[in-house]
Protein backbone atom coordinates (compact mmCIF):
# COMPACT_ATOMS: atom_id res chain seq x y z
CA UNK A 1 0.00 0.00 0.00
CA UNK A 2 1.19 3.35 -0.82
CA UNK A 3 1.27 5.91 1.97
CA UNK A 4 2.76 8.75 0.09
CA UNK A 5 -0.06 11.26 -0.35
CA UNK A 6 -1.44 12.26 -3.58
CA UNK A 7 -0.47 15.63 -5.43
CA UNK A 8 -2.26 18.10 -5.66
CA UNK A 9 -3.28 21.22 -7.80
CA UNK A 10 0.04 23.43 -8.58
CA UNK A 11 2.22 20.29 -7.18
CA UNK A 12 0.69 20.36 -3.34
CA UNK A 13 -0.25 17.56 -1.55
CA UNK A 14 -4.00 17.06 0.21
CA UNK A 15 -2.01 17.16 3.07
CA UNK A 16 -0.63 20.52 1.77
CA UNK A 17 -4.19 21.84 0.80
CA UNK A 18 -5.39 21.02 4.02
CA UNK A 19 -3.03 23.29 5.80
CA UNK A 20 -4.27 26.09 4.07
CA UNK A 21 -7.25 28.69 5.15
CA UNK A 22 -10.39 26.90 4.80
CA UNK A 23 -12.28 29.46 2.95
CA UNK A 24 -8.58 29.05 0.58
CA UNK A 25 -9.15 25.51 0.77
CA UNK A 26 -13.02 25.60 -0.46
CA UNK A 27 -12.28 27.83 -3.91
CA UNK A 28 -9.64 25.18 -4.63
CA UNK A 29 -6.67 27.34 -4.85
CA UNK A 30 -7.90 29.04 -8.25
CA UNK A 31 -7.23 31.92 -10.21
CA UNK A 32 -9.36 34.04 -8.60
CA UNK A 33 -8.50 33.58 -5.12
CA UNK A 34 -4.69 34.17 -5.57
CA UNK A 35 -5.88 37.69 -7.76
CA UNK A 36 -8.28 38.59 -4.89
CA UNK A 37 -5.19 37.87 -2.45
CA UNK A 38 -2.96 40.05 -4.73
CA UNK A 39 -5.77 42.66 -4.37
CA UNK A 40 -5.89 42.54 -0.64
CA UNK A 41 -2.21 43.09 -0.39
CA UNK A 42 -1.56 45.58 -2.50
CA UNK A 43 -4.08 47.96 -0.90
CA UNK A 44 -2.44 47.58 2.19
CA UNK A 45 0.54 47.94 0.50
CA UNK A 46 -0.79 51.09 -1.02
CA UNK A 47 -1.89 52.58 2.55
CA UNK A 48 1.73 52.00 3.87
CA UNK A 49 3.62 53.97 0.77
CA UNK A 50 0.57 56.94 0.66
CA UNK A 51 1.28 57.27 4.28
CA UNK A 52 4.89 58.94 3.26
CA UNK A 53 4.07 61.92 1.28
CA UNK A 54 -0.03 62.49 2.71
CA UNK A 55 1.44 63.37 6.50
CA UNK A 56 3.68 65.57 4.57
CA UNK A 57 0.68 67.49 2.89
CA UNK A 58 -1.05 67.61 6.67
CA UNK A 59 2.11 68.33 8.60
CA UNK A 60 1.80 72.16 7.66
CA UNK A 61 -1.93 71.96 9.06
CA UNK A 62 -1.15 70.24 11.71
CA UNK A 63 1.57 72.22 13.19
CA UNK A 64 -0.51 75.09 13.10
CA UNK A 65 -3.48 73.21 14.63
CA UNK A 66 -1.51 71.83 17.96
CA UNK A 67 0.55 74.93 18.08
CA UNK A 68 4.34 72.84 17.96
CA UNK A 69 7.57 74.42 16.81
CA UNK A 70 9.64 74.25 13.64
CA UNK A 71 12.26 72.46 15.82
CA UNK A 72 9.44 69.35 16.50
CA UNK A 73 7.28 69.32 13.42
CA UNK A 74 10.55 67.07 11.66
CA UNK A 75 10.10 64.66 13.84
CA UNK A 76 6.90 64.01 12.53
CA UNK A 77 8.34 62.64 9.55
CA UNK A 78 11.62 60.90 10.99
CA UNK A 79 9.63 59.49 13.99
CA UNK A 80 8.11 57.46 10.87
CA UNK A 81 11.13 56.43 9.18
CA UNK A 82 13.05 55.95 12.43
CA UNK A 83 10.78 53.20 13.21
CA UNK A 84 9.86 51.97 9.67
CA UNK A 85 13.38 51.48 8.82
CA UNK A 86 15.27 49.68 12.06
CA UNK A 87 12.56 47.52 12.81
CA UNK A 88 11.93 45.89 9.17
CA UNK A 89 14.47 43.43 9.18
CA UNK A 90 12.71 41.92 12.67
CA UNK A 91 9.23 42.42 11.05
CA UNK A 92 10.39 40.33 7.89
CA UNK A 93 11.85 37.47 10.07
CA UNK A 94 9.23 37.46 12.84
CA UNK A 95 6.99 36.80 9.24
CA UNK A 96 9.12 33.67 8.33
CA UNK A 97 8.98 32.52 11.74
CA UNK A 98 5.63 32.91 13.07
CA UNK A 99 3.61 33.55 9.76
CA UNK A 100 3.53 36.00 6.99
CA UNK A 101 -0.18 36.24 7.31
CA UNK A 102 -0.36 36.11 10.97
CA UNK A 103 2.07 39.16 10.92
CA UNK A 104 0.33 41.10 8.07
CA UNK A 105 -2.91 40.88 9.99
CA UNK A 106 -0.91 42.31 12.89
CA UNK A 107 0.62 44.78 11.00
CA UNK A 108 -2.39 46.24 9.30
CA UNK A 109 -4.59 46.20 12.74
CA UNK A 110 -1.65 47.51 14.38
CA UNK A 111 -1.32 50.33 11.84
CA UNK A 112 -5.47 51.57 11.23
CA UNK A 113 -4.74 51.78 15.90
CA UNK A 114 -2.04 53.98 15.64
CA UNK A 115 -3.64 56.21 12.69
CA UNK A 116 -6.54 56.61 14.64
CA UNK A 117 -4.68 57.61 17.72
CA UNK A 118 -2.71 60.23 15.32
CA UNK A 119 -5.61 61.43 13.83
CA UNK A 120 -7.19 62.08 17.27
CA UNK A 121 -3.97 63.86 18.79
CA UNK A 122 -4.40 66.22 20.88
CA UNK A 123 -1.02 67.25 21.04
CA UNK A 124 2.89 66.74 19.33
CA UNK A 125 4.07 63.71 21.69
CA UNK A 126 0.65 61.88 20.88
CA UNK A 127 1.06 62.79 17.40
CA UNK A 128 4.65 61.65 17.36
CA UNK A 129 3.82 58.15 19.18
CA UNK A 130 1.12 57.75 16.95
CA UNK A 131 3.78 58.07 13.83
CA UNK A 132 6.37 55.74 15.59
CA UNK A 133 3.53 53.06 15.88
CA UNK A 134 2.75 53.20 12.21
CA UNK A 135 6.21 52.70 11.32
CA UNK A 136 6.20 50.04 13.64
CA UNK A 137 3.02 48.44 11.92
CA UNK A 138 4.80 49.07 8.92
CA UNK A 139 7.65 47.49 9.67
CA UNK A 140 5.66 44.22 9.92
CA UNK A 141 2.98 45.09 7.20
CA UNK A 142 5.31 45.50 4.32
CA UNK A 143 7.53 42.53 4.06
CA UNK A 144 4.65 40.25 5.04
CA UNK A 145 2.51 41.34 2.18
CA UNK A 146 5.82 41.57 -0.87
CA UNK A 147 6.55 37.96 0.94
CA UNK A 148 2.83 36.63 0.29
CA UNK A 149 3.02 37.99 -3.21
CA UNK A 150 6.48 36.25 -4.05
CA UNK A 151 4.88 33.19 -2.07
CA UNK A 152 1.52 33.20 -3.48
CA UNK A 153 2.79 33.67 -6.86
CA UNK A 154 6.03 31.62 -7.00
CA UNK A 155 5.19 28.87 -9.23
CA UNK A 156 3.71 29.81 -12.64
CA UNK A 157 6.35 32.59 -14.26
CA UNK A 158 3.41 34.43 -16.55
CA UNK A 159 0.86 34.98 -13.29
CA UNK A 160 4.36 36.20 -11.31
CA UNK A 161 5.04 38.76 -13.06
CA UNK A 162 1.58 40.21 -13.91
CA UNK A 163 1.53 40.19 -10.14
CA UNK A 164 4.87 41.84 -9.62
CA UNK A 165 3.78 44.03 -12.57
CA UNK A 166 0.19 45.06 -10.38
CA UNK A 167 2.20 45.30 -6.65
CA UNK A 168 5.41 47.33 -8.49
CA UNK A 169 2.60 49.97 -9.49
CA UNK A 170 0.97 50.46 -6.24
CA UNK A 171 4.79 50.81 -5.23
CA UNK A 172 5.44 53.35 -7.57
CA UNK A 173 1.86 55.76 -7.55
CA UNK A 174 1.38 55.48 -3.89
CA UNK A 175 3.89 58.71 -3.40
CA UNK A 176 2.40 60.61 -5.72
CA UNK A 177 -1.11 59.44 -5.01
CA UNK A 178 -0.91 61.01 -1.44
CA UNK A 179 0.28 64.15 -2.25
CA UNK A 180 -3.08 64.75 -3.85
CA UNK A 181 -5.45 62.65 -1.50
CA UNK A 182 -3.48 64.77 0.84
CA UNK A 183 -4.23 68.25 -0.70
CA UNK A 184 -8.25 67.16 -1.21
CA UNK A 185 -8.44 65.54 2.46
CA UNK A 186 -6.29 68.93 4.10
CA UNK A 187 -8.49 71.26 1.94
CA UNK A 188 -11.88 69.94 2.13
CA UNK A 189 -12.25 67.96 5.45
CA UNK A 190 -8.99 68.05 7.90
CA UNK A 191 -5.55 67.13 8.28
CA UNK A 192 -6.85 64.80 10.67
CA UNK A 193 -8.30 62.59 7.55
CA UNK A 194 -4.73 62.21 6.12
CA UNK A 195 -4.62 59.95 9.08
CA UNK A 196 -8.43 58.32 9.18
CA UNK A 197 -8.03 57.57 5.68
CA UNK A 198 -6.01 54.67 6.32
CA UNK A 199 -9.29 52.86 8.11
CA UNK A 200 -10.56 52.62 5.07
CA UNK A 201 -8.11 51.08 2.98
CA UNK A 202 -6.77 49.29 5.53
CA UNK A 203 -10.39 47.81 6.09
CA UNK A 204 -10.70 46.88 3.22
CA UNK A 205 -7.39 44.91 3.03
CA UNK A 206 -8.22 43.22 6.18
CA UNK A 207 -11.39 41.81 5.86
CA UNK A 208 -9.96 40.88 2.14
CA UNK A 209 -6.79 39.50 3.30
CA UNK A 210 -8.98 37.06 6.25
CA UNK A 211 -11.11 36.06 3.25
CA UNK A 212 -8.28 34.80 0.74
CA UNK A 213 -4.85 34.89 1.64
CA UNK A 214 -4.07 31.37 3.02
CA UNK A 215 -3.09 30.21 6.32
CA UNK A 216 1.08 29.52 7.12
CA UNK A 217 1.58 28.38 10.84
CA UNK A 218 4.81 27.11 11.38
CA UNK A 219 4.43 23.57 13.09
CA UNK A 220 7.95 23.70 13.82
CA UNK A 221 9.51 27.49 14.58
CA UNK A 222 13.49 27.96 14.52
CA UNK A 223 14.53 30.29 17.55
CA UNK A 224 15.26 33.71 16.54
CA UNK A 225 18.30 35.22 16.25
CA UNK A 226 18.02 37.56 18.74
CA UNK A 227 21.86 38.74 18.91
CA UNK A 228 21.22 39.07 15.64
CA UNK A 229 17.85 40.80 15.96
CA UNK A 230 19.74 43.22 18.56
CA UNK A 231 22.88 44.31 16.96
CA UNK A 232 20.80 44.84 12.98
CA UNK A 233 17.72 46.78 14.81
CA UNK A 234 20.08 48.99 16.67
CA UNK A 235 22.19 49.59 13.62
CA UNK A 236 19.35 50.77 11.46
CA UNK A 237 18.44 52.83 14.43
CA UNK A 238 21.62 54.63 14.37
CA UNK A 239 22.01 54.88 10.45
CA UNK A 240 18.44 56.11 9.81
CA UNK A 241 18.60 58.78 12.75
CA UNK A 242 21.98 60.02 11.78
CA UNK A 243 21.16 60.69 8.30
CA UNK A 244 17.93 62.40 9.13
CA UNK A 245 19.59 64.24 11.42
CA UNK A 246 21.89 65.66 8.67
CA UNK A 247 19.15 67.14 6.80
CA UNK A 248 18.94 69.58 10.10
CA UNK A 249 22.26 69.49 11.48
CA UNK A 250 24.66 69.42 8.60
CA UNK A 251 26.95 66.44 7.70
CA UNK A 252 30.25 67.32 10.51
CA UNK A 253 27.54 67.22 13.58
CA UNK A 254 28.62 64.94 15.74
CA UNK A 255 24.62 63.56 16.02
CA UNK A 256 25.21 63.08 12.78
CA UNK A 257 28.53 61.34 12.15
CA UNK A 258 27.92 60.14 15.14
CA UNK A 259 25.17 57.48 15.27
CA UNK A 260 26.04 56.89 11.22
CA UNK A 261 29.26 55.32 12.31
CA UNK A 262 28.08 53.62 15.36
CA UNK A 263 25.54 51.76 13.30
CA UNK A 264 27.52 50.88 10.90
CA UNK A 265 29.74 49.05 13.51
CA UNK A 266 26.75 47.41 14.41
CA UNK A 267 26.15 46.24 11.00
CA UNK A 268 29.19 44.29 10.68
CA UNK A 269 28.81 42.88 13.72
CA UNK A 270 25.75 42.11 13.05
CA UNK A 271 27.69 39.83 9.39
CA UNK A 272 29.68 38.69 12.18
CA UNK A 273 27.05 37.16 13.95
CA UNK A 274 24.95 35.89 10.59
CA UNK A 275 27.62 33.95 9.80
CA UNK A 276 27.84 31.82 13.06
CA UNK A 277 24.56 30.83 14.13
CA UNK A 278 22.45 28.29 13.14
CA UNK A 279 19.48 29.73 12.59
CA UNK A 280 20.61 33.82 11.47
CA UNK A 281 18.40 36.34 11.31
CA UNK A 282 19.73 37.45 7.39
CA UNK A 283 20.94 34.46 5.98
CA UNK A 284 23.79 35.57 3.69
CA UNK A 285 22.80 33.52 1.10
CA UNK A 286 19.85 35.77 0.84
CA UNK A 287 21.57 39.09 -0.83
CA UNK A 288 25.15 36.94 -1.67
CA UNK A 289 22.98 35.52 -4.74
CA UNK A 290 24.16 37.35 -7.64
CA UNK A 291 20.01 38.23 -8.95
CA UNK A 292 19.13 39.12 -5.65
CA UNK A 293 22.04 41.42 -4.76
CA UNK A 294 21.94 42.87 -7.49
CA UNK A 295 18.36 43.90 -7.27
CA UNK A 296 19.00 44.96 -3.61
CA UNK A 297 21.98 47.28 -4.63
CA UNK A 298 19.56 48.55 -7.56
CA UNK A 299 17.18 49.44 -5.23
CA UNK A 300 19.29 51.32 -3.39
CA UNK A 301 20.53 53.39 -5.85
CA UNK A 302 17.05 54.28 -7.22
CA UNK A 303 15.63 54.68 -3.92
CA UNK A 304 18.20 57.81 -3.29
CA UNK A 305 17.46 59.45 -7.34
CA UNK A 306 13.61 58.96 -6.61
CA UNK A 307 13.53 61.54 -3.61
CA UNK A 308 14.61 64.06 -6.18
CA UNK A 309 11.05 63.68 -8.03
CA UNK A 310 8.73 64.31 -5.20
CA UNK A 311 10.59 66.43 -2.71
CA UNK A 312 12.15 69.30 -4.83
CA UNK A 313 9.43 68.96 -7.89
CA UNK A 314 6.63 68.97 -5.31
CA UNK A 315 7.95 72.43 -3.83
CA UNK A 316 9.04 73.53 -7.43
CA UNK A 317 5.12 73.57 -8.60
CA UNK A 318 3.95 74.92 -5.08
CA UNK A 319 6.53 77.61 -4.42
CA UNK A 320 7.69 78.85 -7.57
CA UNK A 321 4.45 78.32 -10.20
CA UNK A 322 2.01 78.74 -7.68
CA UNK A 323 -0.22 75.55 -7.07
CA UNK A 324 -2.36 75.14 -4.59
CA UNK A 325 -2.13 71.25 -2.45
CA UNK A 326 -4.80 70.12 -4.45
CA UNK A 327 -3.49 71.58 -8.14
CA UNK A 328 0.03 69.65 -7.22
CA UNK A 329 -1.12 66.02 -6.04
CA UNK A 330 -3.07 66.03 -9.73
CA UNK A 331 0.02 67.47 -11.85
CA UNK A 332 1.66 64.40 -10.38
CA UNK A 333 -1.42 62.22 -11.78
CA UNK A 334 0.24 61.71 -15.80
CA UNK A 335 3.15 60.23 -13.86
CA UNK A 336 1.01 57.80 -11.67
CA UNK A 337 -0.89 56.65 -15.09
CA UNK A 338 2.88 56.29 -16.91
CA UNK A 339 3.94 53.90 -13.87
CA UNK A 340 1.01 51.87 -13.72
CA UNK A 341 0.98 51.09 -17.55
CA UNK A 342 4.83 50.95 -17.91
CA UNK A 343 4.68 48.56 -14.49
CA UNK A 344 2.62 46.15 -15.83
CA UNK A 345 4.10 45.73 -19.56
CA UNK A 346 7.08 45.30 -18.18
CA UNK A 347 5.95 43.40 -14.97
CA UNK A 348 3.23 41.21 -16.71
CA UNK A 349 4.53 41.09 -20.74
CA UNK A 350 8.35 41.41 -20.68
CA UNK A 351 9.91 40.23 -17.50
CA UNK A 352 9.08 36.32 -18.08
CA UNK A 353 10.95 36.11 -20.94
CA UNK A 354 13.50 38.47 -20.79
CA UNK A 355 14.48 38.89 -16.96
CA UNK A 356 15.63 41.79 -15.43
CA UNK A 357 18.55 42.58 -17.29
CA UNK A 358 17.65 44.49 -20.24
CA UNK A 359 14.44 46.05 -18.66
CA UNK A 360 15.69 47.75 -15.60
CA UNK A 361 18.81 49.19 -17.35
CA UNK A 362 16.07 50.93 -19.91
CA UNK A 363 14.31 52.27 -17.01
CA UNK A 364 17.24 53.45 -15.67
CA UNK A 365 18.02 55.42 -18.46
CA UNK A 366 14.60 56.48 -18.96
CA UNK A 367 14.42 58.22 -15.54
CA UNK A 368 17.41 59.71 -15.98
CA UNK A 369 16.17 61.47 -19.59
CA UNK A 370 13.24 62.39 -17.20
CA UNK A 371 15.58 64.27 -14.81
CA UNK A 372 17.60 65.40 -16.87
CA UNK A 373 14.51 67.24 -18.61
CA UNK A 374 13.46 69.18 -15.47
CA UNK A 375 16.69 70.80 -15.49
CA UNK A 376 14.89 72.86 -18.16
CA UNK A 377 12.16 74.27 -15.71
CA UNK A 378 12.06 78.02 -15.23
CA UNK A 379 9.98 80.69 -12.92
CA UNK A 380 8.30 81.39 -16.29
CA UNK A 381 7.91 77.52 -17.53
CA UNK A 382 4.39 75.97 -18.20
CA UNK A 383 3.49 72.63 -16.78
CA UNK A 384 2.19 71.39 -20.04
CA UNK A 385 5.67 72.47 -22.09
CA UNK A 386 7.78 71.63 -19.25
CA UNK A 387 6.69 69.51 -16.36
CA UNK A 388 4.51 66.91 -18.08
CA UNK A 389 6.97 65.32 -20.53
CA UNK A 390 9.35 64.94 -17.93
CA UNK A 391 6.76 63.38 -15.97
CA UNK A 392 5.80 60.68 -18.28
CA UNK A 393 9.30 59.84 -19.38
CA UNK A 394 9.94 59.17 -15.60
CA UNK A 395 7.30 57.58 -15.06
CA UNK A 396 7.73 54.96 -17.60
CA UNK A 397 11.00 55.00 -16.41
CA UNK A 398 10.11 54.07 -12.75
CA UNK A 399 7.89 51.38 -13.77
CA UNK A 400 10.29 49.59 -15.52
CA UNK A 401 12.49 49.34 -12.43
CA UNK A 402 9.93 49.12 -9.65
CA UNK A 403 8.26 45.73 -11.05
CA UNK A 404 10.85 43.95 -12.44
CA UNK A 405 13.48 44.56 -9.39
CA UNK A 406 11.32 43.81 -6.97
CA UNK A 407 10.34 40.54 -8.58
CA UNK A 408 14.18 39.87 -9.02
CA UNK A 409 14.68 40.53 -5.44
CA UNK A 410 12.48 38.05 -3.85
CA UNK A 411 13.17 34.81 -6.75
CA UNK A 412 14.25 31.94 -6.03
CA UNK A 413 14.14 31.39 -2.46
CA UNK A 414 12.90 28.80 -0.05
CA UNK A 415 9.28 29.93 1.69
CA UNK A 416 10.97 30.30 4.38
CA UNK A 417 13.06 33.20 3.65
CA UNK A 418 10.86 34.93 1.41
CA UNK A 419 9.50 37.30 4.76
CA UNK A 420 13.23 38.04 4.99
CA UNK A 421 14.01 39.08 1.65
CA UNK A 422 11.50 41.30 1.26
CA UNK A 423 12.33 43.16 4.25
CA UNK A 424 15.69 43.94 2.18
CA UNK A 425 13.66 45.50 -0.50
CA UNK A 426 11.84 47.85 2.04
CA UNK A 427 15.54 48.36 4.05
CA UNK A 428 17.49 49.54 1.07
CA UNK A 429 15.22 51.27 -0.25
CA UNK A 430 14.45 53.04 3.30
CA UNK A 431 18.33 53.53 3.78
CA UNK A 432 18.31 54.92 -0.04
CA UNK A 433 15.97 57.34 0.46
CA UNK A 434 17.46 59.00 3.76
CA UNK A 435 20.06 59.12 2.21
CA UNK A 436 19.04 60.97 -1.06
CA UNK A 437 17.06 63.10 0.99
CA UNK A 438 20.43 64.45 2.59
CA UNK A 439 22.48 64.54 -0.21
CA UNK A 440 20.13 66.71 -2.02
CA UNK A 441 19.23 69.21 0.54
CA UNK A 442 22.96 69.42 0.98
CA UNK A 443 23.61 70.07 -2.67
CA UNK A 444 20.59 72.23 -3.22
CA UNK A 445 21.61 74.54 -0.32
CA UNK A 446 25.44 74.81 -1.49
CA UNK A 447 24.27 75.62 -5.23
CA UNK A 448 21.52 78.39 -3.47
CA UNK A 449 24.41 79.70 -1.12
CA UNK A 450 26.60 80.18 -4.06
CA UNK A 451 24.23 82.01 -6.58
CA UNK A 452 23.27 84.14 -3.82
CA UNK A 453 26.87 84.63 -3.09
CA UNK A 454 27.66 85.42 -6.44
CA UNK A 455 24.52 88.15 -7.32
CA UNK A 456 25.28 89.69 -3.36
CA UNK A 457 24.45 93.03 -5.03
CA UNK A 458 20.65 91.80 -5.60
CA UNK A 459 20.84 88.66 -2.94
CA UNK A 460 17.32 90.14 -1.42
CA UNK A 461 15.22 90.61 -4.29
CA UNK A 462 12.28 87.98 -4.58
CA UNK A 463 14.18 86.85 -8.95
CA UNK A 464 17.29 86.59 -7.52
CA UNK A 465 15.64 84.24 -4.50
CA UNK A 466 13.78 82.19 -7.39
CA UNK A 467 17.03 81.86 -9.44
CA UNK A 468 19.11 80.79 -6.59
CA UNK A 469 15.99 78.22 -6.21
CA UNK A 470 16.31 76.91 -9.31
CA UNK A 471 19.64 76.78 -9.55
CA UNK A 472 19.72 74.32 -6.76
CA UNK A 473 16.65 72.58 -8.19
CA UNK A 474 18.75 72.11 -11.09
CA UNK A 475 22.04 70.48 -9.41
CA UNK A 476 19.65 68.17 -7.41
CA UNK A 477 18.01 67.53 -11.03
CA UNK A 478 20.91 66.80 -12.72
CA UNK A 479 22.47 64.84 -9.52
CA UNK A 480 19.76 62.31 -9.69
CA UNK A 481 19.74 61.49 -13.18
CA UNK A 482 23.73 60.60 -12.52
CA UNK A 483 22.57 58.52 -10.04
CA UNK A 484 20.32 56.71 -12.49
CA UNK A 485 22.57 55.93 -14.48
CA UNK A 486 25.11 54.16 -12.10
CA UNK A 487 21.95 52.50 -11.33
CA UNK A 488 21.27 51.15 -14.67
CA UNK A 489 25.01 50.41 -15.40
CA UNK A 490 25.37 48.34 -12.68
CA UNK A 491 21.99 46.28 -13.63
CA UNK A 492 23.22 46.11 -17.29
CA UNK A 493 26.93 45.04 -15.96
CA UNK A 494 25.50 42.42 -12.69
CA UNK A 495 22.08 41.08 -13.58
CA UNK A 496 22.24 37.94 -15.95
CA UNK A 497 20.68 37.46 -18.94
CA UNK A 498 17.73 35.73 -19.86
CA UNK A 499 14.34 34.80 -17.54
CA UNK A 500 14.47 33.88 -13.98
CA UNK A 501 14.04 29.87 -13.33
CA UNK A 502 10.03 29.48 -11.67
CA UNK A 503 10.63 26.60 -9.00
CA UNK A 504 7.84 24.68 -9.65
CA UNK A 505 8.44 22.23 -6.19
CA UNK A 506 5.74 22.28 -3.83
CA UNK A 507 7.25 24.29 -1.44
CA UNK A 508 6.91 27.33 -3.79
CA UNK A 509 2.56 26.76 -4.20
CA UNK A 510 0.54 29.23 -3.40
CA UNK A 511 0.44 28.73 0.11
CA UNK A 512 3.19 26.70 0.61
CA UNK A 513 3.44 22.69 0.85
CA UNK A 514 3.39 22.45 4.69
CA UNK A 515 1.65 24.53 7.80
CA UNK A 516 4.27 26.93 8.36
Amino acid sequence: MNNNPRPGKCGQSESAIASLHPRTTQQGLNATGRWLALGALSLAQLMDVLDNTIVNIALPSAQHDLGFSNDYRQWIVTGYALAFGSLLLLGGRLSDLFGRRRMFLIGVIGFLVASVIGGAADGFMMLLLARVGQGAFAAMLAPAALSLVSVIFADNAEDRGRAFGVFGAVSGVGGALGLLLGGILTETLSWRWCLYVNLIFGAIALIGALMFVPRDDRQQRAPLDVPGAITATLGLVGIVYGLGSAASNGWSNFWTIGPVIAGLGLMIAFVVIERRVDNPMLPLHVVLDRTRGTAYLTLWITGMGMFAIFLFLTYYLQEILKFGPVMTGAAFLPMIGAVVISSIISGAVLFPRTGPRPLVPIGCVLAAVGMAMFTVIGATSSYAAHVLPALLVTGLGFGMIFSPVQNAATSGLRSHDAGVASAMVNTVQQIGGAIGIVVFNSLASAAVAAYLANHAAKASQPTTIIDATLAGDHLVFWTASGVFIAGGVLAALLFRSGAIPVLRSPEFAWGGSRAE
